[in-house]
């Protein structure tokens, strides 16, 4: 579930819970099921802020040196990675 569909089932349980009279579809407690959809859209919204979020990064720095065997040049290679752990 995304940000935008957290969202959207938020405010469809706002309007079920508070601005539709309740009675309009029978048998139906409309003010629960607004409560309810708004209960999953928050879990879904703080679900997706989460696993959205950056987290924890780390770099990986490798540093190779080696001599060009033609010339005896000395030869450094610098290399720096970053991911997630």
């Amino acid at each position: 579930m995304r940000i935008g569909s957290s969202i959207f089932l938020i405010a469809l349980g706002a309007i079920l819970a508070w601005a539709v009279t309740p009675g309009l579809i029978p048998y139906v407690d409309q003010t629960l099921i607004g409560y309810i959809l708004m209960a999953v859209g928050v879990i879904g919204l703080i679900a997706s802020l989460i696993l959205a979020s950056p987290g924890r990064r780390h770099r990986v720095s490798e540093t190779r040196s080696t001599a060009d065997p033609e010339t005896g040049e000395r030869i450094t290679r610098h290399d720096t990675r970053e991911g997630n752990v």
